[in-house]
């Protein structure tokens, strides 16, 4: 085959099939492709035109560059993938086979003590009891707390106390000191957290982990020690002691405080002993445990307002991976002492489902966070990276359990209550909390708000699960919030003066949820709430302003076990500086039947399940699912306002009825929610699974392959030229339903009737299922005038001219908009906007000029003959980011009447640009 050269010798042609670039040619393409990975046609021309070395290839060349340059960043991509799924399961399968080996030992170990204990009750010709004898099991487990001879606070006696904390604390990590079993939900595979498993018939609550982070071991101990950073729970670690050892490591004595979870129990404190060394195969080890009186060793008096706790053996143990990383072994052991909190609240303080969740596995969801943002090291919403949105989430969760706790040392004081005590009023003037708040006029003059107010409750609920309750005061703020609340306390915060609620016309008509940020596995959200139309003062009623609140949301899972929901909030100003002066206020919703383990003697983990590839963080086991209908939960509420000093009393008497009136709602939201009013079998149904978007699904996907109609079947334009691709079709006789037109766009239409969907099952809930997890962006768009829908189109095609009068900037004497009504996972994904907020954005927002005017181009065929075809483009998601698609589908959505209900759009091959 003959080579030709192209005009000025700088690239080489064969036979007009492909070109051979030189490499200044393949440096300006690359430089190009890193600045635009998919230019439009109009941008490949002016490529042409202002680099001159590229002026000998045609555009079409060109375009095949750039697609050739996307697959093979594509399958580079996919290489690197692979590659760490294959070291995942790599260090997965050592993992296993440890795990193993334990279970083996374990196995053994109650053989032999079953043995034992046959042939010493069979035995009857013992007298008496012989002591010396006597089994050190009991229920097949282990004294986990033997007596310790007595030692000194000597650096040989802490020595002492540290040696033996190790050897115990590898006995439950990699031995058989204690008996796990699989946590209630997890499922460990390649891309879960890890093996998850409590204890069984020990003392106290246990908690074990094992996991692959991308982490060195030394950075993963610094993350570790430093534990109010990823516990919540945590107040404070004070380091009062550090002593060095002969073999390189350390021992540091410690006192910890943890934040009392609601306002119903006692705060608990710990005086610890910290461990730090490296053994002889290069692992890094770090165990703790309390140190006790019965020790001989230096102690702690008690702290008021604390219950001191006890944490036995427990600790991190932390390998080297090859390849990069570490395996980490996490243990956690502790007696809360329930018998300090009311009989209600104890399942909470005896479940060692509850540790592993809230100290356990947030210990690894850390670690993998970190691991994520140092891999990319990328910036996320708002322009923030990921580093000061944690920091933002943390000053909301510890902001938050401040004001629930209202320590004395902090400034907390409390006020007399007005004859009923089921509103508690806490009261801080203090400097530390004022300066921290920063408060401001918007002229620049000092605030009068000189204290800060809390109003707290706690309530016990009956029969609703925490995550559907959270859902829902999340979704619909107006069941329970008042707006003019919500303007003083951000008036208060940002604009300066503001009288008391009461004479407040302004109102909000909606919410706005941006979202902002999420943890890797979307147990929690960090996103700014935008309330529209909220009056700060009486004048504004004629010119009502938007509010912001900054909001964290957490454990709205329902199948998630033993996992609290918390929905905490602050007003922030739209300028939301890292900075931003913050009073949490919200929601803390505590699952009180996760003590009912289910877990038994006989039961070991589920180690085949641990095969399964893909995402099994946290999903719940069918013999463990939820029981809606047998849930009881604890709500702590908290709301914090910043007053003038002289108007105490009145903003006391605000606030106490304002949460008399929250509670009042959630008790009549928590009983409409309940499974009585819902379902008698099937339990509760999150928003998705409403029979209206059951029946939507279902229109979708037969509007889609045609099934709805057998005279106006969904027909498919393939554009040949655009996609860059030769294909042979053959059609059988009868199906051909257009010919094949000259010119430079060949189109060919034709009857295929293709599926959307594969679903596993007829039933309308997997078609939603399915749909909702599809791959590509699908998302409905409908017309809304004012508020209200139009989800019915008028066959005389009065939407077409609608849709296209707006898009095209004419005359819309109805104030029609285009709105998404619906979108999945990945449309959700792909506009970074929740179902709540969806029919906030609007079509043309979308679209970029080029987008609008093809899609007003292609809208008469669609509404006429039931679909179209969009070209690759960019189009803009909610926090205006370009989002880029190879191709886009659209077609009309029909009814069981056959009238058109929507349309539907669904974008291809989508990704951030």
């Amino acid at each position: 085959m003959m080579a030709m050269s192209c005009k000025d010798g700088k690239g080489i042609m064969d036979n007009g099939k492909y070109v051979r670039y030189t490499p200044e040619q393949v440096e300006a393409l690359e430089r190009l492709y890193h600045e635009c990975p998919k230019p439009s046609s109009i941008r490949r021309q002016q490529l042409i035109r202002e680099c001159p070395i590229l002026s000998n290839i045609e555009p079409k060349q060109i375009k095949v560059w750039f697609q050739n340059r996307r697959c093979r960043e594509k399958q580079r991509k996919e290489a690197s993938r692979l590659q760490a799924v294959n070291r995942k399961l790599t260090a997965m399968n050592k993992l296993l086979m440890e795990e193993n080996d334990r279970l083996q030992k374990q196995v053994s170990q109650l053989v032999y003590e079953n043995g034992y204990f046959r042939q010493h009750t069979q035995n009857t010709t013992l007298a008496t009891k012989d002591t010396s004898c006597e089994s050190v099991v009991t229920s097949g487990q282990h004294h986990l707390t033997p007596q310790h001879p007595p030692r000194d606070a000597s650096p040989a006696g802490l020595l002492s106390i540290a040696e033996e904390t190790l050897t115990e604390f590898l006995s439950k990590a990699t031995g058989t000191a204690v008996e796990w079993v699989q946590m209630p939900g997890m499922k460990p595979g390649p891309d879960s957290i890890g093996i998850v498993a409590i204890s069984h018939g020990c003392t106290g609550v246990a908690a074990r982990a094992c996991g692959l982070v991308g982490l060195e071991p030394t950075r993963v101990a610094e993350i570790l020690k430093d534990r109010p950073s990823w516990f919540r729970d945590c107040r404070a670690v004070d380091v009062l002691n550090v002593l060095p050892t002969a073999n390189g490591g350390t021992i540091e004595l410690l006192y910890m405080q943890l934040y009392a979870p609601t306002t119903l129990a006692p705060a608990r404190d710990f005086w610890l002993l910290r461990y730090t060394s490296v053994m002889e195969d290069g692992s890094l080890v770090v165990c703790e445990r309390s140190l006790k009186n019965t020790q001989n060793g230096p102690s702690m008096p008690p702290v008021q307002h604390f219950v001191r706790a006890e944490m036995l053996p427990s600790g991190y143990l932390i390998r080297p991976c090859e390849g990069g990383g570490s395996i980490i072994h996490i243990v956690d052991h502790m007696d809360l002492e329930p018998w300090s909190v009311p009989e209600v609240l104890r399942p909470l303080y005896e479940s060692s489902t509850v540790l592993a969740q809230k100290t356990t596995m947030a210990a690894l969801r850390q670690l993998r966070q970190i691991a994520q943002e140092v891999s990319q090291s990328n910036v996320t919403g708002w322009g923030r990276r990921p580093a000061a949105l944690r920091a933002l989430s943390q000053r909301l969760s510890r902001g938050f359990n401040e004001a629930l706790n209202g320590f004395t040392d902090e400034g907390w004081s409390m006020m007399g209550n007005d004859g009923i005590d089921d509103v508690t009023i806490l009261v801080n003037s203090s400097p530390e909390k004022l300066t921290g708040l920063n408060l401001s006029f918007a002229n620049g003059f000092p605030a009068v708000s000189n204290a800060v107010l809390c109003a707290k409750a706690s309530m016990l609920l009956q029969n609703v699960p925490p995550a559907i309750l959270l859902r829902f005061l999340r979704e619909h703020r107006s069941e329970w919030a008042d707006n003019n609340i919500d303007a003083y306390s951000a008036a208060a915060v940002k604009v300066g003066p503001c009288s008391l609620p009461g004479s407040r016309v302004g109102s909000f008509g909606s919410q706005v949820i941006l979202p902002l940020a999420h943890t890797i596995e979307h147990e929690e959200f960090l996103e700014v709430i935008k309330l529209e139309g909220v009056g700060h003062c009486p004048e504004d009623a004629m010119m009502p302003r938007d509010m912001f609140l900054l909001q964290l949301c957490s454990g709205m899972d329902e199948n998630a076990v033993g996992t609290c929901a918390e929905l905490i909030f602050a007003p922030i100003d739209a300028s939301f500086a890292d900075d931003a002066p913050l009073l949490p206020s919200g929601f803390r919703i505590i699952p009180l039947d996760s003590g009912k383990e289910a877990s038994s003697p006989n039961r070991t983990l589920d180690l085949a399940s641990a095969l399964e590839i893909g995402p099994a963080g946290n999903r719940s086991s069918n013999d463990y699912a939820a029981n809606g209908g047998n849930t009881r939960s604890v709500m702590t509420i908290a709301f914090e306002f910043a007053f003038e000093s002289h108007l105490q009393e009145n903003v006391a008497s605000m606030a106490r009825q304002y949460v008399r009136s929250i509670i009042s709602s959630v008790q009549r939201v928590a009983l409409a929610l309940s499974p009585s009013h819902l379902s008698s079998h099937a339990g509760l149904r999150a928003p998705l699974g409403t029979p209206e978007a059951h029946t939507l699904a279902r229109w979708i996907c037969q509007s889609y392959s045609g099934k709805g109609s057998h005279n106006a079947r969904l027909r498919f334009c393939l554009s040949i030229h655009s996609l860059g691709v030769y294909l042979e079709i053959k059609i059988p006789a009868g199906l051909l339903a257009g010919d094949i037109s000259s010119g430079n766009k060949f189109t060919l239409l034709c009857y295929l009737g293709v599926e959307l969907l594969k679903s596993s099952g007829e039933g309308s809930e997997s078609i939603l299922k399915t749909l909702w997890h599809h791959s590509d962006a699908i998302m409905c768009c409908s017309l809304k005038v004012g508020d209200l829908i139009l989800n019915a189109v008028d066959g005389a095609g009065n939407t077409c001219f609608l849709v296209l009068a707006f898009l095209t900037k004419g005359p819309n004497p109805c104030g029609a908009l285009p709105v998404f009504t619906f979108a999945n996972q990945a449309g959700l994904d792909m506009l970074e906007t929740t179902l709540v907020a969806l029919q906030d954005i609007t079509l043309e927002k979308i679209f970029d000029d080029h987008g609008r005017k093809t899609l007003c181009s292609e809208f008469p065929q669609i509404m006429q003959q039931g679909f179209a075809c969009l070209q690759g483009g960019i189009c803009l998601s909610s926090m205006g980011r370009p989002v880029s698609y190879e191709r886009a589908v659209a077609w009309k959505v029909l009814n069981e009447e056959e009238n058109a209900h929507c349309v539907c759009f669904m974008f291809m091959n989508w990704s951030f640009v």
